[in-house]
């Protein structure tokens, strides 16, 4: 039995595939380094993450598979749940080893999980897009908290690159501790942790850290809310459908009233 470790990046997971190949070693398990146990039974092969190697890996892939093929794969990883690196592992296996392309091949339940996963990933990316609330701190910067199911952070920044190119702004992750940042010219991750947080403290800032006219500004917005919204029309399950509960935490509207 082999037990690979890696460093948790996509790359690092990457580099597993290649070094498992180079040793005919198929792993029993993959897991971060930091979370990984250690085994009695079986062989512990630590991967040093390699940009050439992944890169190669990387380019046989986009030989093999369809450009929604490659993204359904970094969703897998971005899906962050229990088991998603095997499950990338087993897939790049089949594509490696089947000469034909294995994208419609249905008797592997990888392949459909695969399928099914990019769309759940999919669907909180674009939640997110639409949910994200800034809020302009003191010095101009617009910033907003969020704890996405999955961890969506590196497929949004584009639309808020594109959204909100004239502004600088932070997107902090609570959850995954780390957040992008977009300085008028590029977007950077960051991490912002503060060990004496708790985590639901993290990425959280104070009141007299945002802008004076930032409380008028929601104010006023949860007063238009409060005059278009129409009680007679209201359609609460049609609502939820839309606007799960959960995603209730970023709108203006749906926080108690200012006064």
């Amino acid at each position: 039995m082999y037990f690979y470790t890696y460093d948790g990046s996509f790359e690092g997971l990457l580099t597993v595939v290649f070094e498992a190949y180079e040793r005919k070693a198929w792993p029993t398990a993959i897991e971060p380094e930091q979370l990984a146990q250690p085994s009695m039974f079986g062989e512990t092969i630590a991967v040093v993450t390699d940009e050439e190697r992944a890169g190669r890996v990387w380019l046989g892939l986009k030989k093999r598979l369809s450009a929604t093929a490659l993204d359904s794969l970094y969703y897998t990883y971005l899906w962050e749940q229990n088991g998603f690196e095997r499950l990338i592992f087993d897939y790049v296996r089949l594509v490696f080893d089947s000469p034909e392309s294995v994208e419609g091949n249905y008797t592997a339940p990888f392949i459909l999980q695969v399928q099914q996963i990019h769309k759940q990933v999919h669907r909180e990316k674009h939640r997110m897009e639409a949910f994200v609330r800034f809020q302009k701190t003191v010095d101009g910067l617009y910033y907003a908290s969020i704890s996405p199911d999955f961890n969506v952070l590196p497929l949004i920044v584009r639309h808020f690159e594109k959204r909100y190119a004239d502004q600088r702004w932070a997107i902090y992750d609570s959850t995954r501790r780390y957040g992008a940042y977009y300085d008028l010219r590029h977007t950077s991750f960051v991490q912002l942790e503060n060990p004496a947080l708790t985590p639901k403290q993290q990425g959280k800032l104070s009141s007299d850290q945002f802008d004076e006219d930032e409380t008028r500004y929601q104010m006023l917005w949860q007063v238009y809310f409060d005059h278009v919204n129409i009680p007679e029309r209201k359609n609460p399950k049609l609502h939820l459908r839309h606007i799960p509960k959960r995603y209730w935490k970023y709108l203006s509207e749906k926080q108690p009233r200012l006064q």
